[in-house]
């Protein structure tokens, strides 16, 4: 696999004389793909119809005049100003029941058909211009879906929509009023027009309603997006990719990838530390100008997953990004070490966000490769860096991960309709399991919820499933291993009631989960092995080997043959160590690695990252802080 890098342009932002020395300046620091066009719609159609495409023709010709690759990206997240005086109803409306406002960017609501309409209108204009272009190399889709909750909207659109939905899903009152249990609170409905949206309501709504409109929600992107990919294949043959964030939940990433040909998403470590993780703040300061050393390498594994083994990093932090609580300047060294993390984990290519800091508009303070001033930015040397390294670097796949986590937005879902605890979060959850197998040195695919087959992995982890899926079921006896789930998993029928048999309910594990508590921060349940249960804990009723228990008695871990149940949301420093005696079992090896350091295999070659501000010896060697060092394995 050849791996490149890239960068965001946005030449509608410049002189036109300058394009071709930004374009020839890209190519000597070793850039390959420039992605332009994704919030430009303005000036590719300044009023209605009136079509002004000879600037962007102009643009392509230049990028590709020097030898670069365009991704082009379709400028839907952006619309124009006279799009409202077309469409005034057409902007999100957001929980409180306020519209959203034009006067920054994503203010449109998934479910107007009229918006949709525009959109397919401008996206097939775009592919039929640019969709032979031998500079054109690659397409986005809008730009980062769910960005600012912009996923669910409380819109007439959307109701009317919704409506629609369930009449298809349900096909009577009486399937949906029995699904979602409305004979409690009396809730129950005559007809589909009777249903409005799950907000407003004097106390929480149904959760099974609620639970509904999320994948009704979901469904709305996942539309949205397949509309413009089925346009953008009429006209051209290169791939096809949207860039998603960092750790949104509100939409099926899987069910919109199935129509990409490629994941992306875009990184930034220090905004996401301040902005997006539950961490300590002796953690924070600690790794305050390098990220957190899991939470990158997390997204990246799931996105290859989302991919398909296909997958990019859009838009890599250069420097300050402008949006996050605070917004230091990374370690010396930081950028390059993203850059190859990326491509330790598979990444075809990264892109830099941006190339040219903006003097205007709401990111002034966003870094770029270059300075307002167009002089070198810190950044644009370490690019350069990696792209001379890149020229000696040998091609390469991305190995195969010793273990599998399953990770399932709607599960992300039910548990934010019901947390029953403040602290039950899923993606936390999620990734508290992968960051302890991080620390093990263990390399890990994330697979999907409805997974088929999962032969290829020894050890196969699915915390906090909402419902086991027929498929995954079927699939649990190809796992050549241990198959461990977490707390709460398969808790709740898909109409979000308590299923009969009591969960886990799981393949030859006679366990049923009695009772369930809740912990507020500073309690904990003590294991008879050290260590606690912390945030959620489960009294389970079983037969099966206890290996592990609370001090009083009752069973934490569970296990029959290869199936394990986990009844309780372990320390971190506790859940590492049941992780490794479970690794130990299945013969799979592991490590104790520094709190800095983290590894990844891959092509024949080990990675190690030292996401700490110090050197570190490790296994005889030294190790610079933002460093990277690269070995073959034996």
């Amino acid at each position: 696999m050849t791996r490149s890098l890239g960068v965001c342009y946005y030449p509608e932002h410049w002189p036109e004389e300058i394009w071709s020395q930004d374009a020839a300046r890209m190519a000597e620091a070793g850039l390959t793909w420039v992605r332009i066009g994704e919030f430009a719609w303005s000036r590719l159609e300044p009023t209605p119809g009136q079509l002004e495409f000879d600037w962007l023709d102009r643009a392509i010709a230049v990028l590709g005049a020097a030898g670069l690759k365009v991704v082009l990206g379709t400028p839907t997240a952006t619309p124009p100003r006279w799009m409202l005086d077309r469409h005034p109803d057409m902007l999100a409306v957001d929980a409180q029941g306020h519209p959203r406002k034009f006067g920054s960017r994503r203010h449109y609501c998934f479910s107007h058909t009229g918006y949709l309409g525009e959109c397919q209108r401008i996206v097939t204009l775009l592919a039929e211009r640019y969709g032979s272009s031998p500079h054109v190399a690659a397409w986005q889709t809008d730009n980062e879906y769910g960005c600012h909750d912009t996923i669910h909207s409380y819109s007439d659109a959307a109701r009317s929509a919704f409506r629609d939905w369930l009449a298809q899903k349900y096909q009577s009152m009486d399937a949906l009023n029995r699904a979602w249990g409305n004979v409690f609170w009396s809730m129950e409905y005559a007809s589909f027009d009777q249903i409005d949206l799950p907000n407003l309501t004097v106390t929480e709504p149904n959760p099974a309603h609620v639970m509904d409109f999320r994948r009704f929600s979901s469904d709305q992107v996942v539309a949205f997006n397949r509309a413009q990919a089925r346009i953008i294949r009429r006209y051209s043959s290169a791939p096809i990719t949207h860039n998603y964030m960092g750790r949104i939940t509100e939409f099926d990433h899987w069910a919109v990838g199935a129509d990409l040909d490629i994941a992306s998403w875009d990184s930034y470590p220090l905004g996401f530390l301040s902005d997006r993780l539950e961490a300590s703040a002796t953690h924070k300061a600690a790794f305050l100008r390098q990220g957190d050393p899991d939470f990158q390498a997390f997204h990246h594994d799931l996105y290859r997953g989302v991919g398909r083994g296909r997958w990019w990093v859009m838009e890599q932090q250069p420097g300050p990004v402008n949006w996050a609580p605070y917004n230091p300047a990374p370690l010396p060294g930081m950028v390059r070490l993203w850059t190859w993390e990326a491509f330790a984990h598979g990444a075809e290519a990264v892109c830099y966000f941006r190339w040219r800091q903006a003097p205007f508009g709401q990111e002034q303070m966003h870094a770029g490769l270059l300075r307002p001033d167009s002089a070198p930015a810190p950044a644009l040397a370490e690019a350069a860096q990696v792209a001379r390294e890149l020229t000696d670097a040998p091609e390469q796949g991305c190995a195969p991960g010793d273990v599998a986590l399953v990770f399932d937005y709607e599960s992300a879902w039910a548990w934010t309709t019901q947390p029953q605890g403040a602290d039950f979060d899923y993606f936390r959850l999620c990734f508290a399991w992968y960051r302890a197998l991080r620390r093990l040195g263990l390399n890990i695919d994330i697979i999907p919820p409805d997974a088929e087959d999962l032969s290829p992995w020894r050890l196969v982890l699915a915390p906090g499933l909402f419902t086991l899926s027929d498929r995954l079921r079927a699939a649990l006896p190809s796992c050549r291993g241990a198959v461990v789930f977490g707390p709460r998993a398969n808790a709740r029928t898909r109409d979000f009631a308590i299923p009969d048999p009591l969960p886990p309910d799981l393949p030859g594990l006679d366990a049923k989960v009695a009772r369930v508590q809740s912990l507020p921060p500073g309690a904990s349940e003590m294991l008879d092995t050290g260590g606690s249960f912390v945030h959620w804990v489960e009294d389970i009723e079983t037969t099966a080997e206890t290996p592990i228990r609370r001090q009083d008695g009752s069973p934490a871990l569970i296990r029959h043959d290869a199936m394990h149940y986990l009844a309780g949301w372990p320390d971190d420093a506790t859940l590492t160590e049941i992780l490794r005696g479970i690794c130990a079992d299945q013969g799979i090896a592991t490590l104790d690695l520094p709190p800095q350091l983290r590894l990844r295999d891959s092509g024949g070659r080990r990675y190690i990252f030292n996401h700490g501000d110090e050197t570190i010896v490790w296994q005889g060697r030294s190790i610079a802080p933002a460093g990277v060092d690269i070995r073959a394995i034996d």
